[in-house]
């Protein structure tokens, strides 16, 4: 598979510029930074929570963890892991799995780990297992626009 074809319509509607790092296949972010040689704290790891509100994508490090508690207090949400019957319907020009963190391109609310804001460039899933989009982290947050920002993740 190649870059998931929304995520690049998505790049080339913005005018963004980004590098394409193939590296062997991985199934998680962490292995993903480590094939790419890439600090995990560079990688914009997605993680599809849901609730009876609907979907939230939290993006965060991928050297992290999502803090449920926290994120709880500071959206006042009962969020949960959505599954992956529910990821392959939600990303379906994705490889399951290979969540991209533009939520906006999935019409999906997003929330931003400030972890990700100490970085000077972001890599992320280009919607499969064998590829990262790297851009600058102006371009990141370009690419993010505005969604909510907070602190809600620990180091794994």
């Amino acid at each position: 598979m190649t870059i998931a074809n929304r995520v690049e319509d998505y790049l080339v509607e913005q005018g963004a510029e980004f590098d394409v790092i193939n590296h062997p296949y991985s199934s998680t972010s962490m292995e993903s930074a480590q094939l790419a040689h890439v600090p995990g704290d560079r990688i914009a790891k997605s993680v599809v929570l849901e609730d009876d509100r609907g979907y939230l994508l939290a993006v965060l490090p991928a050297s992290c963890r999502v803090d449920l508690g926290e994120l709880h207090r500071q959206t006042n949400r009962n969020l949960g892991l959505a599954t992956e019957y529910e990821l392959d319907a939600l990303f379906e020009d994705c490889e399951p799995g290979a969540v991209p963190p533009l939520g906006a391109v999935y019409e999906m609310d997003t929330i931003i780990d400030d972890g990700l804001a100490e970085q000077s460039d972001i890599y992320f899933e280009a919607g499969d297992h064998e590829r990262l989009i790297h851009v600058s982290a102006e371009t990141f947050e370009m690419l993010m626009g505005d969604v909510q920002r907070s602190e809600f993740s620990r180091h794994l």
